[in-house]
C-alpha cells in the first residue's frame, strides 16, 4: 500500500471489528434476551433467532459482487449505515401489537447488511495486511470483534436492564435500547470512515477475465482436503452453537423452570465486565501463541479450551446456586476459554481462504461457519424444553466429542500462522 493510504492497523482493526461484532451479537444473541423479556417462548426464540443466521450461511452467493464491484471500504461503510437504520426500525416497532413479526423483519434486513459488512471488512483485513501481519493481528482482531459482541451482550443489556427497572416497562426499555444501538452504529461508522485505509488488491483480480462467479466457487471447492476442512468448520463449535442460544434464557429463567432467576442487569454486568477481561486475555494469548508456535501445536489445546468450560453449566443447572459469584465464575472461565480457543478457528479460516479470491473464499468459509451455528441453534430451544436445563447442558457436553475428533483429524500446515523470523 502507498504511504498516502497507509494507516496503522492498531487503530483501524479495533474499530472495524467492533463494528462487525456489535450488530452480529445484537441480532443473534441480544434479540434472544429481548424476546425472552417480552414473553416469547424458548422454542420460538431458538427457532426464529437461529434462522437469522441464514444470511451468514448464504453470503457466499453475493460475496463475489463485493469482490468484483466497488471497493471493500465503500461496501462496509454503506452497510454500517444501513444497520443504524435497521436498529432504529426495531426500536420504533417494539411497542406494536405485532412486534414479533415487525422486529424480526428488521432483524432479517440487519442480518443481510451485517453479513455483507463482514465480507467487506474481512476483505479489508486480508488485502491491507501482509500474511505475517494477519497472523500477528488475529488476536487483536478477534479480541475487538468479541469486545463488540460483549458490548452488545454486556453493556447494551445492562442499559436495557436499567431502563426496565427505571421505566417499569420492558417494552419501552427495549425500544429505547435499540434506538441507542442505532446511534452507536452511526458513531462507529464515522470512526471507520476516518480510520480505515484506502487500499485494494494489488493484483486487481476484479478486472481480469478470470474473475467470474464460477471461478470463485470452483477454486474454493477444489481445494485440497476441502471435505475434511468443511467438516471442521461445521463441527468445531457444535456444542457452543446450542449453548449460546440457551445460556441467557437459563440465567434469566425463574427457579421453578430450572433457571437462575438473575436480573437483566446482572446478566449484562457479568458479560460486560469480568467477562470482557477474561475474553481479552484469552483472545490476546491465543493470537500470541499461534504467532509464536504455529497452528499445529495449539489446535487440540484450543479445541479443549473452547469446549470444556461448557460442562460447568451442568453444575449450575443442577445446584441452582443463589450466590451470583458461582454464575460469574462460570462466565469468566467460559469467556477465557472461548477467547483462547477461537483463535485456532480463525487462523484455520484464514488458511482455508488462501489463494485467489481470498475475500470471497473467506466469505465461503464463514458461511459454512454460520451454517454450523444455525441448524443446531434452531433445535436448541426444543431440546431444552424436552430435556430441561440440566439435561440440555449434558447434551451440549456430549456435542463436544465430534468437535474434538474433527480438530484432531483436519489437515493444514502445522507451521501456519507462525510469525516469520
Amino acid at each position: 500500500m502507498s504511504k498516502s493510504t497507509q494507516r496503522t492497523p492498531w487503530v483501524w482493526i479495533p474499530s472495524l471489528y467492533m463494528t462487525e461484532g456489535i450488530p452480529y451479537i445484537v441480532i443473534i444473541v441480544v434479540s434472544v434476551i429481548m424476546y425472552k423479556k417480552l414473553g416469547v417462548s424458548n422454542s420460538d426464540i431458538g427457532l426464529y433467532t437461529s434462522l437469522l443466521y441464514l444470511p451468514w450461511v448464504i453470503k457466499p452467493i453475493w460475496s463475489p459482487i463485493v469482490d468484483l464491484i466497488g471497493t471493500k471500504r465503500k461496501w462496509f461503510l454503506s452497510m454500517q449505515l444501513v444497520l443504524a437504520l435497521v436498529f432504529l426500525g426495531v426500536g420504533l416497532t417494539t411497542a406494536g401489537s405485532n412486534f414479533f413479526f415487525m422486529t424480526l423483519a428488521f432483524f432479517w434486513m440487519g442480518a443481510f447488511a451485517s453479513a455483507t459488512n463482514d465480507i467487506a471488512s474481512d476483505g479489508m483485513y486480508l488485502i491491507a495486511l501482509k500474511p505475517e501481519q494477519q497472523s500477528f493481528f488475529v488476536g487483536l482482531r478477534g479480541t475487538f470483534y468479541r469486545i463488540g459482541m460483549i458490548t452488545g451482550q454486556g453493556l447494551i443489556v445492562m442499559v436495557a436492564g436499567y431502563l426496565e427497572t427505571s421505566l417499569g416497562d420492558n417494552t419501552k426499555a427495549w425500544s429505547f435500547t435499540m434506538i441507542i444501538v442505532a446511534v452507536l452504529m452511526i458513531i462507529l461508522t464515522a470512526i471507520n470512515y476516518f480510520s480505515t485505509p484506502k487500499v485494494e488488491e494489488e493484483s486487481k483480480e476484479k478486472t481480469t477475465q478470470e474473475a467470474s462467479f464460477g471461478k470463485v466457487f470452483t477454486t474454493f471447492f477444489t481445494k485440497k482436503n476441502i471435505g475434511l476442512s468443511l467438516a471442521f468448520v461445521l463441527l468445531y463449535r457444535l456444542g457452543e452453537s446450542q449453548l449460546v442460544k440457551m445460556a441467557s434464557p437459563f440465567l434469566l429463567d425463574v427457579k421453578e423452570k430450572g433457571g437462575l432467576a438473575l436480573s437483566t442487569s446482572a446478566v449484562g454486568f457479568m458479560y460486560g465486565t469480568i467477562g470482557v477481561i477474561a475474553l481479552l486475555l484469552g483472545g490476546i494469548l491465543g493470537g500470541i501463541a499461534i504467532s509464536r508456535d504455529g497452528l499445529g501445536k495449539w489446535m487440540i489445546p484450543m479445541a479443549l479450551s473452547l469446549n470444556l468450560p461448557n460442562l460447568l453449566y451442568i453444575a449450575l443447572a443442577y445446584f441452582q446456586p443463589e450466590n451470583i459469584f458461582f454464575a460469574g465464575t462460570v462466565v469468566v472461565v467460559e469467556q477465557f476459554g472461548y477467547g483462547f480457543g477461537f483463535a485456532a478457528y480463525m487462523i484455520f479460516l484464514i488458511y482455508l481462504a488462501e489463494g485467489l479470491f481470498k475475500t470471497s473464499h473467506y466469505a465461503l468459509a464463514t458461511g459454512f461457519m454460520a451454517m454450523g451455528m444455525m441448524f443446531p441453534g434452531m433445535l436448541s430451544g426444543y431440546i431444552q424444553e424436552w430435556l430441561g436445563y440440566t439435561g440440555f447442558f449434558v447434551w451440549v457436553g456430549i456435542a463436544m466429542i465430534p468437535a474434538l475428533a474433527i480438530a484432531a483429524s483436519v489437515k493444514y500446515p502445522k507451521e501456519f500462522g507462525k510469525k516469520l523470523e
